[in-house]
């Protein structure tokens, strides 16, 4: 019994939209969760994705996988929350706020009158303004209540760089830091391949990566969004292998560096808001915030982030 209980990962999410389900699916593939739990308000909806995911349990691990109710999320180590009004054609993460707080103050209230020792793991744009909601309406710790943040800007900001230069993205190590949408921040001075600085690596590498270049990259990806919704219609598949990342680093206890969204208290001199900087990511969710020496220009752009997030969060009400 002993060893069940120890080898036991009960996941719940929240919300079996196009993120939701495809978080689900990621997860039974990779094995990492032993019962996944899909909560909606659409249950029919809900049920159809829990019957789909089942006809393949004879090519996985085994798993438990069912539509459940705010009930089933007591004993989870992760519950994570994908549910929400989603991102429209021309619509900003931030245009989302104010009918996302209301939906979210409900949620987050139905979860912790069941379970308060879970990790919370906010997908829901904008994400680092629902994290902040998330914290301050749980009353939980500042470490048991995570956004994915800027983990997945972070992926986009290396795959651009590595098509650009012909490296393995796994290789190219850098990160996109504050609020996951328009005031992000690449932190170019800190990026690193092959154990060289950007700049040195230019100087060995045929192509060649000015301003206009690094611009170039970073517009990519901050639009990135922008540019995929006005295709299909919405981001799934990229969003979900990130928060599976996420959820690796939490039952395996990792002790893992990305780029969450948590809260801060003091960092760089900013406090009170829920921005994206190297974390460690642990069983408990947020272990301990790295320090990230910035340069003028990054750190003038991450106190603008900042400070606009803070702006939003002081009209909500919560």
């Amino acid at each position: 019994m002993a060893i069940k209980s120890i080898m036991r990962n009960k996941v719940v999410i929240v919300g079996s939209g196009n993120v939701g389900a495809t978080t689900a699916y990621t997860l039974m593939i990779s094995g990492r969760a032993t019962e996944i739990v899909l909560i909606d308000i659409n249950k029919e909806k809900t049920e159809g994705e829990v019957m789909d995911l089942n006809h393949g349990m004879a090519f996985t691990d085994p798993a438990t996988i069912y539509a459940g109710d705010y009930n089933d999320c007591k004993d989870a180590d992760i519950i994570i929350i994908t549910a929400g009004a989603n991102q429209k054609p021309g619509e900003t993460r931030l245009d989302l706020v104010y009918k996302n707080t209301e939906i979210f103050k409900e949620i987050i209230g139905n979860i912790i009158s069941v379970e308060k020792n879970a990790v919370l793991l906010v997908v829901t744009n904008p994400v680092d303004i629902l994290t902040y909601v998330s914290l301050k309406v749980s009353g939980l710790s500042q470490n048991q209540v995570i956004g994915s943040g800027t983990v997945l800007d972070t992926a986009r900001f290396k795959y651009s760089i590595s098509s650009h230069c012909g490296i393995d993205p796994r290789n190219i190590h850098g990160y996109i830091i504050g609020e996951h949408g328009d005031t992000e921040v690449a932190v170019w001075s800190r990026l690193t391949i092959g154990g060289n600085n950007i700049e040195s690596f230019c100087e060995l590498c045929d192509h060649k990566c000015g301003k206009e270049t690094k611009k170039m990259i970073f517009q990519d990806v901050k639009n990135a969004a922008y540019e995929i919704i006005n295709r299909k219609g919405a981001t799934y598949y990229a969003v979900s292998l990130g928060v599976l990342r996420i959820v690796e680093a939490i039952l395996r206890n990792e002790s893992s560096i990305l780029t969450i969204s948590s809260y801060l208290d003091g960092y760089l001199g900013i406090d009170d808001v829920c921005l994206s900087v190297p974390t460690i990511v642990s069983r408990k969710g947020r272990a301990r915030i790295i320090p990230l020496t910035l340069n003028n220009d990054e750190f003038a752009a991450f106190k603008e982030s900042a400070e606009q997030i803070k702006n939003i969060i002081s009209k909500l009400n919560i």
